[in-house]
């Protein structure tokens, strides 16, 4: 979209809140009529500004009791390889986060896992056999402060 108003920042921030909010209910909320509201929604998601919905999950309700941050390193920084590399951590589901970073290292990865056993044999017989990787670097979370995943949209 090429320009936004008012209504579309408001429209994103409720729907940041509750992505379940019914079309009336999002309507009332931003000031807008049902219709017109529904016009909004549905050309921002058209655009892209919306990429989708979904829940959020406690991970540590379902078993995923370990969050790692770990840093790969590739053997050398070549496009043909490094997308090789990037490919391969698309195929793994407890990826759930991957950052192409500047500094030491060349990406950053979130995992979740079941306990550190499962994480360690994770790391052994995945992670360390990418394409192209030289090295990991593991850092645990102790405890997570913050993490809304809302984006600081102004109004």
């Amino acid at each position: 979209m090429e320009t936004m108003d008012k209504f579309d920042w408001a429209i994103l921030n409720e729907l940041q809140k509750d992505g379940r909010l019914t079309n009336a209910e999002l309507a009332q909320r931003v000031g807008l009529s049902a219709a017109p509201c529904w016009r909004r929604v549905r050309a921002l998601e058209e655009s892209g500004v919306i990429k989708g919905y979904r829940a959020e999950i406690d991970r540590h309700k379902v078993g995923l009791d370990v969050f790692a941050f770990v840093r790969l390193d590739a053997e050398r920084n070549r496009g043909d390889v490094t997308r090789q590399l990037e490919e391969a951590i698309l195929k793994i589901p407890e990826v759930i986060s991957c950052h192409y970073i500047s500094g030491t290292g060349t990406f950053e990865l979130q995992v979740v896992s079941k306990d550190l056993n499962t994480f360690s044999q994770f790391a052994r017989d995945v992670l360390i056999n990418l394409p192209n990787v030289k090295d990991l670097h593991t850092s645990f979370s102790l405890g997570e402060v913050k993490a809304v995943g809302a984006l600081p949209l102004k109004s």
